[in-house]
């Protein structure tokens, strides 16, 4: 007799395929947590980079500006015009257009332009609120003013018109140097908004117009600097100096220099704002949500008040300022969500120009 053999196929009961069905959800649950925990740190890392590199680039540009500051001033910087005739205080951090980017923007200290200009709480436009910023929101700005030595303005022999007209000045090439500067108005050189230091005054007035060889110097300014009316420490007593046949005049020019933030309207954050003597603003920064600075400042009997906040609020004169100390905390501009990356960074500045002091006078 012939039996037949059938074949038995195996296979997977049940309750064997629901436990390697969850196994294999909890190995796929795994790693998708811990691809989830790469992408969340690889995020963080970027956002904090970002951060670090506004932050940077803004300290960067700060402590050039500061540590130039006071360069080619007379010691305690200059008297701007006052006396009868004066039309008020000259102006720092506004542009052509009138516009003026720090609340307060006039001279302290009876119109008197000093390498460091503290701006304690003045560092916001038009005192917007920074939101980002902790409690108790404190933003500063700063101001500092220094000779330019890049463009070589010095070069230049300046000629008044005879009878002390200060509308006007002619620049004549100095032959001892050479090659020749470049022209005035050459890429890098005078425009409309700048500024002129002649240490002969001193005095310092603010270019109206400027042609090759030429620069005018208009009462009315937007900067309220040339004040031809005003009794003293005007221009005019340079161009007097200076009128007769032969007389020359030195001049050099001067970047005066405000930082601030600027809080976009359309809800972006917050950005640092570099405005150079009355040319147009330009940011430096974005995602800078808090601007603070503390000064070290020598005051009578050579007393160090180190990390002053306010110099001028409690007497102190800028013009003893010997180190800036600077903080600034950004914010990254890419979000996770609803979460942001906030970090800070501070550093110290010494003004090398206003720092030296002659301990045997």
């Amino acid at each position: 007799m012939t039996m037949s053999m059938k074949n038995k196929k195996s296979g997977f009961t049940l309750l064997e395929l629901m436990v390697a069905m969850a196994l294999s959800l909890l190995v796929v649950g795994a790693m998708a947590s811990l691809f989830k925990t790469g992408m969340s740190s690889t995020f963080v890392v970027a956002q904090r980079a970002e951060t670090q590199q506004n932050m940077r680039a803004a300290i960067d540009l700060m402590v050039k500006d500061i540590n130039m500051a006071g360069a080619g001033l007379p010691n305690g910087g200059v008297q701007l015009p006052i006396g009868a005739g004066n039309n008020g205080p000259a102006k720092f951090g506004c542009d052509q257009a009138g516009a003026c980017h720090v609340p307060t923007n006039t001279y302290p200290n009876n119109n008197y332009m000093y390498g460091i200009i503290p701006g304690f709480k003045n560092g916001v436009e038009n005192n917007s609120v920074v939101t980002q910023a902790p409690a108790p929101a404190i933003n500063d700005s700063i101001t500092v003013a220094y000779c330019d030595y890049n463009f070589p303005l010095w070069e230049y022999n300046g000629q008044f018109p005879a009878g002390g007209n200060v509308g006007s000045i002619t620049m004549t090439a100095n032959p001892i140097y050479a090659p020749a500067p470049p022209a005035l108005n050459a890429a890098g050189g005078l425009q409309v908004g700048d500024l002129v230091f002649f240490p002969a005054g001193p005095a310092v007035a603010e270019v109206t117009g400027v042609t090759a060889n030429t620069i005018t110097f208009n009462d009315l300014d937007p900067l309220n600097m040339n004040q031809s009316g005003a009794a003293t420490n005007q221009l005019k007593t340079v161009a007097t100096a200076n009128a007769a046949p032969g007389g020359t005049a030195i001049a050099y020019r001067l970047f005066v220099v405000t930082y601030y933030l600027n809080v976009p309207a359309a809800g972006q954050l917050p950005r640092l704002m570099r405005q150079v003597n009355g040319l147009s603003p330009v940011p430096v920064a974005d995602g800078i949500v808090n601007l603070q600075f503390a000064f070290d400042t020598y005051v009578s009997g050579g007393t160090l008040d180190a990390n002053q906040p306010d110099p001028l609020g409690v007497g102190e004169s800028p013009s003893l300022i010997q180190k800036a100390n600077l903080i600034v905390m950004g914010e990254s501009m890419t979000q996770d969500g609803n979460k942001s990356q906030s970090m800070y960074l501070a550093t110290s500045v010494s003004a090398r120009n206003m720092a030296f002091r002659n301990r045997y006078q």
